[in-house]
């Protein structure tokens, strides 16, 4: 039975604020503890009108301080967009608040549009740099810095986890050499799954922190006491994101969000979610341990889909029922 864990991207609902959904992140991540799931990540996002996680390390102190033992981590920090001995600072300060309970992943996407990307002050050519930057940072996390002098306070010597986030070759071949656990994203990405996880396997070399591959999946789940439910549910989700992605969450009637979702960019947003269930207890744990099986996947990490808190933490409970 793989581990379950659940990604947060801590959506703002339709006339809501962010400390709407800030509480709303709270109270799942204590309901996922509660469960007994593994971890809560939370993903770095700019300039999304729906989605609040834009500083993960902030918002994991948050939610640390509201629950006691279940995983928290950045599913992931975006690294280009940051100093790598920032990061380390970061999350050495959330180790030493919340010891034995931190992750820190990692991606090279900007997580954002090229517009918003200058704002950030990013350079384009950053992401050429990600695995020295990985390499810097897990220095100032460890005893190991590559730059004599400087030293992560908070951070050197937490020994914070670190995860390699990815949708394609690159990411799964990084993790490899560095003998770091992989991330995928299958649930907005599902392209190169398979063919990525097989060479992270292939070219794994251990390291100080992992001794053997370790793969976690990401896949998009409803679940609800009937198949009708969880399908409009999922319906619902569609609409919401083709809305939000396509229309860049402008106010839209029925007939015209029905346009955008047949356009070929709508279209193309919906096959980013190919890997997704909805349905009922025993639809769900099917699915679900088929795709674990399909990847060899040691985690699953679900992103639940439901367009309310009550149908998200009902998803939650019908898995964890089943499966924990």
């Amino acid at each position: 039975m793989p581990v379950l864990s659940v990604l947060d991207f801590a959506t703002i609902f339709d006339g809501e604020t962010p400390r709407e959904s800030f509480k709303r992140s709270v109270a799942l991540a204590q309901h996922a503890e509660q469960l007994g799931f593994e971890r809560i990540w939370y993903a770095e996002h700019h300039n999304m009108k729906s989605i609040a996680s834009s500083a993960p390390a902030v918002l994991i102190s948050h939610v640390g301080a509201k629950t006691s033992k279940i995983r928290l981590g950045s599913g992931g920090v975006m690294l280009p967009n940051h100093s790598p001995l920032v990061v380390a600072e970061q999350f050495g300060t959330l180790a030493e608040l919340y010891p034995n309970r931190i992750d820190l992943g990692l991606g090279r996407a900007p997580g954002t549009d090229p517009k918003t990307l200058k704002a950030l002050r990013r350079d384009y050519s950053a992401a050429e740099h990600f695995p020295q930057d990985v390499k810097e940072l897990q220095g100032y996390l460890t005893d190991n810095t590559q730059i004599p002098g400087i030293n992560a306070v908070p951070g050197r010597g937490t020994n914070v986890p670190l995860y390699i986030l990815g949708s394609s070759l690159f990411g799964a071949s990084l993790a490899a050499a560095l003998g770091l656990p992989y991330a995928f994203a299958s649930h907005f990405a599902p392209t190169h799954l398979e063919e990525a996880i097989k060479v992270y396997r292939e070219r794994f070399n251990p390291s100080e922190q992992l001794a053997e591959p370790y793969v976690i999946a990401a896949v998009n789940v409803i679940a609800s006491d009937t198949a009708e439910d969880a399908q409009a549910q999922l319906e619902k989700a569609k609409r919401s994101r083709v809305k939000n992605m396509v229309g860049q969450g402008r106010d839209y009637s029925e007939a015209e969000i029905d346009m955008l979702m047949n356009s070929a960019p709508g279209q193309q947003i919906l096959s980013m979610l190919k890997y997704t269930t909805a349905g009922t207890a025993a639809e769900v744990k099917d699915y679900l341990m088929r795709f674990a099986h399909l990847v060899e996947a040691d985690e699953l990490m679900l992103s639940p889909l439901s367009p309310t808190t009550e149908g998200v933490h009902k998803t939650l409970d019908i898995v964890a029922e089943q499966m924990i």
